[in-house]
């Protein structure tokens, strides 16, 4: 019971912290949006990121079982990165144009390109942590491992350009097509010269 209708304590305290949090997540939603454009250095990071994390691997020679895991999740990520956000074998749904003259549409992911990085950036982030807790490093025969992934990822991948192929779309774009200037001809370059 509050008698003298001053504050808790630990109000101001709460409210600091909740303060404190909201500032850093609006901080770090800033610097993903700054970073959205920037594709390039994006995987760049990943890349050296990964291999902070595959080194860590090999030096301390363990937590097979969390790069597992962490290649199941890849596989996921990458299936949904390659699908088409609408089925086409989902009755109902639009139809990828099979002839010149259906209309344009273009291919739109189930996971953006975006997204995807995202993801796979904070999985391998989270890996990274875990391989700093004894408790995940299960002791296994690490090839039966990597044999097994090779598999489903050779399965998985068949099956998924299976599916490309009997629904013929091509999920990479390189961007809008650009048509240049025009090209001289050999007779408007002769002309051209004094």
């Amino acid at each position: 019971m509050d008698v003298g209708g001053g504050k808790v304590a630990g109000d101001g305290v709460s409210s600091a912290v909740s303060q404190w949090t909201f500032t850093l997540s609006q901080r770090y939603q800033h610097l993903l949006d700054k970073s959205t454009p920037q594709v390039l250095h994006r995987w760049i990071f990943f890349a050296v990121i990964a291999l902070i994390y595959v080194i860590r691997v090999f030096m301390v020679q363990g937590f097979y079982i969390i790069t597992y895991a962490l290649g199941i999740y890849i596989i996921q990520l990458l299936i949904a990165f390659l699908s088409p956000q609408v089925d086409p074998e989902v009755e109902g749904g639009p139809t990828l144009p099979t002839r010149g003259s259906d209309e344009f549409r273009p291919f739109v992911r189930r996971l953006p390109e975006f997204k995807f990085w995202y993801s796979l950036t904070k999985a391998v982030c989270i890996a990274f942590v875990l391989t700093f807790f004894s408790a995940f490093d299960v002791p296994v025969f690490w090839p039966i491992l990597l044999f097994y992934w090779l598999v489903l990822f050779i399965s998985t991948m068949k099956r998924q350009i299976m599916h490309m192929v009997k629904y013929k779309y091509v999920p990479f774009t390189f961007g809008k097509q650009r048509y240049g200037k025009k090209k001289p001809s050999a007779d408007e370059a002769g002309a051209s010269r004094p």
